[in-house]
């Protein structure tokens, strides 16, 4: 028997990661992530896996982000029984995204029904979700053994899995498999998605090992982020100047590790007096809240900086005249507010949430501020805001874009061009690099700066021998 890998998902895009290892009569996910960019409840997340879930031994899980851990339910749903390998944190941090996924599911589903039966009658059937809660919680029931970071596993005869910090987000890694069978060894190494060195909260990403083969994100393959530093006085600039004019300023926010590096640097800022006027701060997302808690459980994936915050007894992530909204009258009421708030909501690429509800009241306003502080995939309402969309359609209503519209690239939670090549050189000569989840041209710029490697981009569901 030949091992094999296979993608399927982020393959030749941004979102969806799944990829397939067949070696010693074992099948190994690595990630069943969801796509995104459209609604959640798309064609592509529907089609079949490109293989049958019933035969899967084994998922590990690089992080726990939408588009890595997303289809899990569905994965279960349609039959996988094996074993979910992860970090602790990133057990947690699925658990919560995959219940607050199959709630949005749920939702759409349902208003998908009410606009068929508005169009069709009462009489139309209704729409199925993708997974619902049910789902959800019987996915949990395949999670197994908590990874180490640099603590071998033996999974099972011929394959040794290891993970290593990728400084992505809390929990995040990069996955060594040391496979062997018939007598061959490989080493094979999958980067998950890379963090960034010298960012607030958690370690920077850990040197790679050796490898063989190595599988490797691209997000950002094709461009240079602004530096830290100058990004945080940026977002400060953009706050008091909005304040000044009597504004809001709106962040769209991944509830993982961007909402709690937001909160961080705010604290900072008003401590430090960068911050001029007094705000009032809503971190206006239930996820995103849990997602705050799980990391003050997590003290063991912070950087040195923020444990010193920790260990002196103070919240990294608190500041004064913060509130959660957990609830939906909650978030309402801050519509109410014209002026004098920083409101972060979700999402981060503007598909879902509740930022669409600020968005709608707020990007008409002069005085107001968007600050993009992530990335935008193609298609979303994110990426039209900031390509310079002078109207958008938010809850089927064109908004006109008045309000100042700010990327502040800093923030990323994603490792650079730069970044992703000292990575890539830290393996040694892999004979073959896989590159996968990035925008087709990212790639293709990427690739021409691999040296000493054979660079291949698979498309959905190929095959290759290893």
């Amino acid at each position: 028997m030949t091992m094999k890998i296979s993608f399927h998902g982020a393959a030749r895009g941004v979102t969806g990661s799944c990829h397939l290892v067949e070696c010693a009569g074992k099948k190994i996910l690595i990630d069943c992530g969801l796509y995104q960019g459209g609604r959640e409840i798309s064609q592509e997340n529907s089609e079949p896996f490109g293989f049958d879930p019933a035969q899967i031994d084994y998922l590990f899980l690089t992080h726990a982000h939408l588009d890595h851990c997303g289809r899990l339910p569905l994965l279960v749903k349609r039959g996988f029984v094996g074993e979910v390998v992860a970090t602790a944190a990133s057990f947690e941090l699925a658990r919560l995204i995959m219940l607050d996924s199959a709630g949005l599911q749920e939702g759409e589903a349902r208003y998908q029904t009410r606009r068929a039966q508005r169009r069709g009658g009462k009489q139309q059937a209704p729409i199925e979700p993708l997974y619902t809660t049910l789902d959800a919680l019987n996915s949990l029931d395949v999670f197994g053994r908590k990874a180490h970071y640099d603590k071998p596993l033996e999974i099972a005869p011929g394959i040794r899995a290891t993970f290593i910090d990728a400084g992505h987000i809390l929990g995040s890694a990069c996955i060594l498999l040391e496979l062997s069978e018939d007598g061959r060894e490989h080493r094979l190494l999958f980067s998950g998605d890379l963090g960034c060195s010298g960012r607030a909260i958690l370690r920077d990403p850990t040197t790679p090992p050796k490898a063989d083969t190595v599988v490797m994100e691209t997000t950002y393959g094709d461009r240079l982020h602004k530096a830290l530093k100058p990004s945080v006085e940026e977002l400060y600039d953009v706050i008091n100047e909005t304040l000044e004019r009597g504004g809001n300023v709106i962040i769209p926010t991944f509830a993982l590790e961007r909402a709690q590096e937001v909160l961080f640097f705010l604290r900072e800022g008003v401590e430090n007096k960068r911050i001029t006027k007094f705000l009032n701060v809503f971190l206006d997302s239930p996820m995103a809240i849990s997602a705050t808690q799980i990391f003050q459980r997590h003290a063991e994936c912070f950087d040195d900086d923020t444990l010193q915050v920790s260990r002196a007894g103070r919240d990294p992530f608190q500041l004064p005249s913060l509130h959660f909204t957990r609830e939906t009258a909650e978030s309402m009421a801050i519509n109410q507010v014209t002026g004098g708030a920083v409101i972060m909501a979700g999402s981060g690429m503007c598909t879902g949430g509740r930022v669409r509800h600020h968005l709608k009241h707020n990007l008409w306003r002069q005085n107001s501020s968007i600050v993009f502080v992530g990335y935008a995939g193609e298609g979303t309402l994110a990426r039209k805001i900031i390509d310079g969309a002078k109207s958008v359609r938010v809850f089927s209503e064109d908004i006109p874009v008045r309000a100042s519209i700010h990327t502040i690239g800093g923030f990323s939670a994603h490792a650079d061009q730069a970044e992703l090549l000292d990575w890539h050189r830290s393996t040694g000569n892999p004979a073959t690099t896989f590159l996968v989840h990035g925008e087709e041209k990212a790639m293709k710029l990427f690739s021409t700066k691999l040296k000493h490697t054979r660079v291949q981009m698979p498309v959905l569901h190929q095959t290759y021998n290893l």
